[in-house]
């Protein structure tokens, strides 16, 4: 027995899944489980990450742990199947030694006696101990408070409204206002369905009743129709489009204003000292529309007819109506709140004033049901930002993000960079006071004839020219820190073969004067767009990171490319650009004009110099999968290796087989579980077990194994009666020892590794070869990959080429004379000379055989 004085501390044990599973649709399954105790009868509490990742519901209970092994009751509520791995850690139980023993003992007891601890226990946990998800969101706005009572007043305040910071569901705004959509007369724009393949209609569907559950749409018989169609988020998951087009063009324009951004400024810096900022959660998605006009939302699908209830994405007067809205249900609040959209602001002079405050807004967004969204809030901070600023009590200070592109400029390193800078500020030489004297250090070493370029030379002068002329460029009287309410924003942009750039301003009084500048370097994907869609692409991501200074403004936009100058009127003939299109409904674009090139220098010169950027493309607010429901995509369950894994395999192969160990009864186990290891990442096709007996067959292998015997050499390795191929790895100085494979095995190895849809996929030569080479070998491997490949029927038929079929050759006419028949073609790139030509043109007179070699720095037009 235990002492009665002695303190036994309860462990709290790991329950992990026994085998991977499969849990059905809405139904309740046992699954096994295995705890690290021989047996007991424990107090079972399921993992709050598995239940917020899998959304599959396990009650707290007893587990009657027998043998290291019980099971245990779930419920998946879901439509859709949920998968389980192996190992995965479902919850723990508690065990204590001295209610352990006392069950132990009481074992042959018909009906046993559960002690009180125990009993204790349970109901301790069937009390809420875990924070909801919503309350440990906000938790984390308020880790920042080091006063533990600043904590404590303001974490039961919050708890007291966390229905308002609950998004696990939609919910609509009950609100006196709703958004109108007023139009010209009109026949009701009607517009086919955009074709899909069965998997993007899948998808449509599967959000289409996601939002019908939430009763964000409805369906419809009105006589209008836009087209809708799916974008792809950053996360891979499936975005709803609604193209808008023909609707904005007969929709009258709203005119009530948005909050000036100087006056909202100025009122946040008269010394106040403690700041909370919230966002509401798709916040277009929380206002109603009038009743009256829902039918002029309706969108078409392959499966329907839809129209909305809330306010969608890309209907024009969006952004002012919401403004709108948001000031009335406000209106209460305006003493000590700012509202700018969807971001509301709330100021205070000490802390105590401030929970009075924020009790007094929440109170009214709880009672008008509109939801924040946690991440991105931020409760009684003393400093915050706010519309491309940073506030606290004693100075308001513009984010270095508006002119960084500019003050990370690198000096230019040769003469063809430094013309190209002073190139690019000729288009503000005017506005730029003293603009020749201050550059003429520049000036001095750019000005040189063809001969003499060799004799550039960039010096301290120089340096410092370039650095008071960015100064310049970033400071009063060239740079606003406001937008003027009364004249349109202007953004001119252009992309580069590296990045992206593009400059806002006004023309103020004929005055020139810039708000925000922007650079971003193109990822490896983006470099492989069309010239046509990266300069949509700069137009977005230009809008999208000025979005505070436009939303609700009148803009105009400058680029140098003419076909998309019409692509937010008219239908393009690109994808890419079309999604662009209508992602960028929302804002009031006026007009887009094309310029020449040279007109368009500062941008062009930021889009060869870009900055790095880790953002995503589209607003993740307004995205497919709710909160509360994580397990609504499909999921397949495949068999990978992590690169952590791998290494950890590849050092234990290493070291089990390496040519200076003597061969003993421990490396036929060492390879047996490496036998194992590999089998469970190969499916189907090809079993490694069997790898032995067809070495044993293999004539070339036996040859070398007869010769390893007679001649031990630094290429092969024999363990176990199993020959491997010793590779040298040139990360590091050991070998990587890969297992030689017999041709006997090839076939079925490719198959698993190209063909089968778990570790296969139908990749590529050098995916599937690289996949391969991590752990096998054999003679010629790229040729049998290739081969494989090129008969794999799958891949012959959706691999088809794009290239132009060769047709028969027409003989051409040898000229007559001089300059009639010319042929021209492109030659390298070359390493980069001083003046930046990486190409030469070469042109060749058919006739006089002579050759005209020109430098160009690029290939393109």
């Amino acid at each position: 027995m235990l002492p009665m004085n002695t303190v036994q501390k309860s462990i709290n044990l790991s329950v992990k899944l026994l085998y991977s599973t499969r849990i059905a649709p809405q139904s309740e399954q046992k699954i096994p489980v295995n705890v690290n105790i021989p047996s007991a009868i424990l107090a079972f509490h399921p993992s709050f990450k598995f239940v917020k990742i899998t959304s599959i519901y396990t009650p707290d209970s007893l587990l009657n742990i027998k043998n290291y092994s019980t099971s245990l009751t779930v419920i998946n509520p879901s439509k859709f199947p949920s998968f389980l791995r192996k190992g995965f850690i479902v919850g723990f139980a508690t065990y204590n030694p001295y209610e352990q023993f006392y069950v132990e003992n009481n074992a042959n007891l018909s009906i046993q006696q559960v002690p009180d601890p125990l009993f204790n226990q349970l109901n301790t946990i069937a009390i809420p101990s875990q924070f909801t998800t919503s309350q440990q969101e906000i938790l984390s706005l308020i880790q920042h408070l080091t006063d533990s009572n600043q904590y404590n007043q303001i974490k039961l305040l919050l708890f007291k409204f966390q229905h308002t910071f609950d998004t696990s569901q939609y919910k609509t705004a009950q609100t006196k206002i709703f958004h109108a959509i007023e139009t010209y007369p009109h026949t009701p724009p009607v517009s086919k369905c955009y074709p899909g393949n069965p998997t993007s209609n899948l998808e449509m569907r599967l959000i289409v009743n996601k939002l019908l559950e939430a009763d964000l749409v409805r369906k419809s018989q009105s006589p209008y129709a836009a087209p809708a169609l799916l974008t792809r988020k950053k996360d891979q998951t499936w975005r709803l489009v609604v193209d808008y087009k023909k609707l904005n063009a007969i929709t009258i324009k709203g005119n009530h204003p948005l909050p000036n951004m100087e006056v909202t400024l100025q009122t946040l810096g008269g010394g106040y000292h403690y700041f909370s900022k919230l966002d509401l959660k798709s916040g277009f998605w929380q206002l109603p529309i009038d009743e009256k006009d829902r039918h002029k939302t309706a969108f078409i699908t392959p499966f329907g007819l839809y129209e909305w209830n809330v306010l969608p994405q890309g209907l024009r007067n969006a952004p002012p109506s919401f403004q709108r809205i948001m000031n009335n249900v406000l209106s209460s609040c305006i003493d000590f709140c700012l509202v700018y959209l969807d971001d509301i602001v709330i100021f205070s002079r000490n802390y105590d004033e401030h929970l009075i405050h924020l009790e007094q807004v929440l109170t009214v967004l709880q009672a008008h049901n509109l939801t924040l969204n946690p991440p991105k809030c931020q409760l009684a901070k003393q400093t915050i930002e706010y519309l491309g600023h940073v506030i606290n009590s004693t100075t308001i200070t513009p984010l270095p993000d508006k002119i960084k592109s500019i003050l990370l400029l690198p000096e230019p390193k040769s003469l063809a960079q430094a013309n190209r800078f002073i190139g690019a500020l000729s288009w503000y030489r005017k506005f730029i006071p003293n603009f020749a004297s201050i550059a003429a250090p520049i000036h001095a070493v750019t000005n040189l004839s063809k001969s003499h370029r060799y004799k550039f030379k960039w010096g301290p002068e120089q340096s410092k020219s370039f650095t008071d002329l960015k100064q310049l460029l970033t400071s009063s009287p060239l740079l606003l820190n406001f937008p003027d309410d009364t004249q349109p924003v202007l953004l001119s942009t252009d992309a580069s073969n590296v990045g992206l750039g593009g400059v806002l301003y006004q023309e103020i009084n004929n005055v020139k004067t810039i708000l925000y500048y922007h650079s971003e370097l193109l990822s490896s994907s983006q470099k492989r767009y069309h010239p046509i869609e990266l300069e949509a692409l700069a137009i977005f991501k230009c809008i999208n990171r000025m979005k505070s200074f436009l939303l609700g403004r009148d803009i105009i936009i400058y680029t140098d490319n003419c076909p998309i100058c019409h692509m937010m009127d008219k239908k393009i003939a690109n994808k890419r650009v079309e999604k662009i299109s209508l992602l960028l409904q929302e804002f009031n674009i006026q007009q887009i004009i094309h310029v020449k090139g040279k007109y368009n220098c500062l941008p062009d010169y930021l889009s060869r110099h870009p900055i790095s950027y880790d953002d995503e493309l589209f607003d993740s607010d307004y995205g497919l999968g709710f909160t509360g429901d994580k397990s609504s995509s499909i999921q397949l369950l495949g068999a990978v290796v992590t690169r952590s894994k791998y290494k950890a395999t590849s050092t234990n192969i290493t070291s089990s087989s390496s040519p200076q160990q003597p061969q003993t009864s421990s490396d036929a186990s060492s390879f047996s579980s490496t036998v194992s290891n590999h089998s469970n990442y190969l499916v189907q096709h090809f079993d490694i077990t069997e790898l032995k007996e067809h070495q044993n067959n293999d004539i070339q292998i036996q040859k070398i194994i007869n010769n390893l015997k007679r001649n031990p050499n630094i290429s092969f390795d024999l363990k176990d009666g199993i020959l491997y191929k010793l590779q040298s790895n040139y990360h590091e100085k050991t070998k990587r020892t890969l297992i030689y494979i017999p041709s006997s095995m090839i076939t079925s190895l490719l198959v698993s590794y190209h063909d089968n849809p778990l570790i296969g996929g139908h990749f590529a030569v050098r995916r599937t070869l690289n996949k391969i080479q991590q752990q096998f070998w054999w003679p010629n491997m790229k040729q049998s990959v290739i081969d494989h490949i090129k008969s794999c029927v799958v891949c012959q038929a959706y691999n088809v080429s794009r290239e132009k079929r060769p047709g028969f050759l027409h003989p051409v006419p040898p000229p007559d004379g001089p300059n009639q028949l010319i042929g021209m073609d492109f030659c390298g790139p070359f390493p980069t000379t001083p003046q930046d030509n990486k190409y030469v043109l070469c042109l060749t007179d058919y006739f006089t055989k002579f050759v005209t070699a020109i430098p160009l720095p690029v290939c393109s037009a």
